[in-house]
């Protein structure tokens, strides 16, 4: 697998490489040479395969001879050993529960693949990987999870001051070990912008090897696109050939996996990108003028990123042309009183509680088939994280539904520890150089 720079499609540097540098130097994304095609017997049989060896059948055509079979196949048991069912609301109507791996959020997948991969290719004896991520919520507790104990690595987490759940804040600040985390007076871009400096800052290249757990690191993408294929498998097994998909969207990392499946050659009709008020990509398909801004804190706060940095992939997914993607992505934005209506509308229609990304998902597909009335294809919101992280948002009655799943009570008797910086990259930089 040979992959190039969105900011230079001459470029070209291996699996492993990409893996462990996580951003090119010229500060593009790193993306695939060759988009390779799942063969048709495949597709039209995937309802027979578990998640287990659909993820190892796509893992296999994209990474090629990357990795050996046998290892490759040992290392996606152990990092994908969790479900992700399609529950049934009604008979089009399904919630995709990504949120049933260690750290109760859809980026267990990429966290615990990445943090296998990179173990995998890790030496004896080599110099020890420090892994920056920045994290608007669920990112850095599944990162830290993910990494806990994993030898000759290192991971500084960066969150906002103020902008992640109590839950949230527990699952990064509890670890110990290998894992610090450091509490941001900012916003989740002012915590993203740091990761970025420091990739691009000589000094620190030359003292530590620098590599990233944020969505743009490619081994966080590839893993996200197994619960596509296993979820179009679960609905073909109920004779349901033609799919939309609803995706809570931030940093687009979850979408643009969907469209790498899309492009790998699962039959998708249409990709939903629901966002709250933070709702760059909206107003670029709307106005076709891509402009950030800072982003807002909402109840929806994983989905609290004013510019994503994935969708330069998606855009480069799409050749840049705008056109050919609105054909295959809509978008949607609600505020936080329409992300409230949603939860308590979830709840009447279905007895089912769902976390405000997972609702604003839900609310993208009542929008989506209000305004294409004769689409009569099934609907597939994805759930990306449990209710329990969330609990100031329900109205009491909603809230009293929750299970507290254990390993959150069992976070509650652990110490915690952050430590707190401003967002000049000069202090960042200050700390990585005095804290090794």
């Amino acid at each position: 697998m040979k992959l190039y720079s969105t900011n230079n499609k001459d470029l070209r540097v291996s699996f492993k490489e990409a893996v462990f540098n996580s951003m090119p130097q010229d500060k593009g994304l790193y993306m695939p040479v060759e988009i390779p095609q799942l063969d048709a017997e495949f597709i039209a049989n995937i309802e027979k395969y578990s998640l287990q060896e659909i993820a190892f059948k796509v893992a296999s055509t994209l990474l090629k001879d990357e990795i050996p079979t046998e290892d490759l196949k040992a290392l996606i048991d152990d990092a994908i050993n969790f479900e992700a069912p399609a529950v049934k609301l009604d008979d089009k109507t399904f919630v995709l529960e990504l949120f049933h791996g260690p750290s109760l959020a859809f980026k267990d997948f990429g966290a615990r693949f990445m943090s296998r991969i990179m173990a995998y290719f890790l030496k004896d004896g080599e110099q020890l990987l420090d892994v920056l991520v920045a994290t608007s919520g669920d990112t850095g507790g599944a990162v830290a999870l993910g990494f806990l104990g994993v030898p000759n690595t290192r991971v500084t987490i960066l969150y906002p001051e103020g902008k992640v759940s109590p839950i949230q804040e527990l699952q990064l600040t509890t670890n110990g070990q290998n894992i610090r985390a450091i509490e941001v007076k900012g916003t989740f871009d002012d915590c993203q912008a740091l990761v970025k400096q420091a990739f691009a800052d000589d000094e620190l290249n030359a003292k530590f090897r620098l590599t990233s757990a944020n969505s743009i690191n490619i081994s966080r993408l590839i893993p996200q696109t197994f619960y596509y294929f296993n979820t179009y498998a679960q609905l073909k097994k109920q004779g349901l050939n033609n799919v939309v998909f609803s995706v809570p969207s931030g940093n687009f990392g979850n979408i643009g996996a969907g469209l790498l499946a899309y492009k790998l050659g699962l039959p998708v009709k249409q990709f939903i990108a629901a966002t709250n008020i933070n709702d760059t990509v909206p107003r670029f398909l709307e106005s076709g003028i891509y402009e950030t801004k800072p982003s807002t804190q909402t109840y929806s706060n994983a989905m609290d990123v004013g510019a994503p940095s994935n969708w330069v992939r998606i855009m480069n997914l799409f050749g840049d042309d705008v056109e050919s993607l609105k054909k295959v992505v809509t978008s949607y934005r609600f505020n936080d009183e329409e992300t409230l209506v949603g939860i308590k509308e979830i709840d009447s229609r279905f007895n089912y509680v769902a976390c405000p990304h997972t609702a604003i998902a839900y609310l993208a597909i009542e929008k989506f088939r209000t305004e294409n009335p004769k689409d009569d294809s099934a609907a597939v919101f994805l759930s990306t994280a449990h209710a329990c992280k969330f609990p100031d948002i329900f109205p009491v009655d909603i809230a009293s539904k929750i299970e507290i799943p254990e390993q959150v009570t069992a976070l509650e008797s652990l110490p915690q520890h952050a430590d707190n910086l401003g967002v000049d990259f000069e202090g960042f930089k200050s700390y990585l150089l005095n804290k090794a």
